[in-house]
């Protein structure tokens, strides 16, 4: 299989300020599925800056979102990914004309309900996304081939 497959399954991630959530599920999906994906995130409300402890602990697990920065969701990106993943029921996506794929939302883990917090919250945040991105990458990788 070529590394830029123009057939290749694209994803974009969506949370409220795609500082934290969308970019670590983005990251882990990449690490996992390396060129298989085409990989995207925004926010439904972009916020100024990647959350420092979102990286540390997807970096923990081989994973990089350092390169990342905050983004609105492109309406021409919107329409023509196939699958929308929006984590969090706080973030909602609105779907567009012509819509080629389908929004999901992951109603995620939240360890500060139980009150956890710090880097173990967001170990356990990390560990509930990559589950569902595996999840997904075997969904995408069944379906494409």
């Amino acid at each position: 299989m070529s590394s830029q497959n123009s057939a290749a399954p694209s994803v974009l991630f969506v949370c409220v300020k795609n500082g934290g959530k969308s970019q670590m599920a983005a990251a882990l999906l990449r690490h996992h599925a390396g060129d298989a994906v085409e990989v995207h995130s925004a926010g439904t409300k972009p916020g100024s800056a990647i959350n420092a402890l979102s990286a540390e602990v997807v970096a923990e697990v081989g994973a990089d979102m350092s390169a990342g920065f905050t983004k609105p969701i492109d309406p021409a990106l919107l329409a023509r990914v196939d699958r929308v993943v929006v984590l969090g029921e706080e973030a909602v996506v609105e779907p567009v004309p012509g819509m080629a794929g389908t929004i999901t939302t992951w109603v995620t883990d939240e360890p500060s309900e139980r009150g956890i917090e710090g880097a173990e919250r967001m170990r356990l945040v990390r560990d509930d996304i990559d589950a569902r991105v595996r999840t997904l990458l075997d969904d995408l990788t069944q379906t494409s081939t």
